[in-house]
C-alpha cells in the first residue's frame, strides 16, 4: 500500500506490469489495428468524436470527472489503481487521497489525448483504455460499469455499446 497519493513506476516494476497488460489484454500498439486491446467481458467502448466539438471543454471536463469519479469509487480505501502512459511515465495512485487543498489531481486524464492511456486496478478487474487512433474509450470490470455506463453515455452522446 503507498502512502503518497501519486508515485511514479519504473524499472522492474513498470516492465512486468506493462508484460501483464501485453498478455491479459492482447494489447496492440498500432496506429491502424482496432481495437486496440481484446476488450474482456464486461465492458463498454464509446466514440470520444462528440468531444472534438465542445466550446469550451465542458463535455471533456465531465466525461474525465465521471471516469475519474468513477475509478475512485471502486477503489476500495487504502488501494491504488495503476496509471499507465504508453511509453511514457507511468503511475501508482491512491484515489483516496486525491484533490482538494494542497493535494494533487490525477496525473493523467483518461481521454486518450495523442498517447494509450490505461487505468487499472491493481488486480486487472477493471479499468480503462483510451485509444488516441481510434478516438475511443473502453472501460471494463461490472462494478467499474454499473458506476459509470450511464453517465458516460448521457456526457458523450453516443455509446457503442458493451463489447464488440
Amino acid at each position: 500500500m503507498i502512502v503518497k497519493p501519486v508515485v511514479g513506476l519504473g524499472g522492474v516494476e513498470e516492465r512486468t506490469i506493462w508484460d501483464r497488460w501485453f498478455a491479459e489484454f492482447a494489447f496492440r500498439p498500432y496506429m491502424h489495428v482496432f481495437p486496440g486491446i481484446r476488450e474482456p467481458v464486461p465492458s463498454a467502448t464509446w466514440s470520444l468524436d462528440t468531444l472534438n466539438d465542445d466550446p469550451g471543454y465542458l463535455k471533456l471536463d465531465q466525461f474525465t470527472a465521471i471516469v475519474e469519479q468513477a475509478l475512485a469509487t471502486c477503489t476500495p480505501g487504502g488501494d491504488s489503481v495503476l496509471v499507465l502512459d504508453w511509453q511514457h511515465r507511468c503511475f501508482r495512485v491512491r484515489p483516496d487521497r486525491l484533490a482538494g487543498g494542497e493535494r494533487p489531481g490525477w496525473p493523467l486524464s483518461p481521454y486518450p489525448d495523442g498517447d494509450y492511456y490505461v487505468f487499472l486496478a491493481e488486480d486487472f478487474s477493471f479499468g480503462s483504455f483510451g485509444h488516441p487512433w481510434e478516438h475511443t474509450i473502453c472501460l471494463f470490470g461490472a462494478g467499474l460499469l454499473a458506476e459509470a455506463d450511464h453517465a458516460v453515455q448521457r456526457s458523450i452522446r453516443l455509446g457503442m455499446g458493451v463489447g464488440r
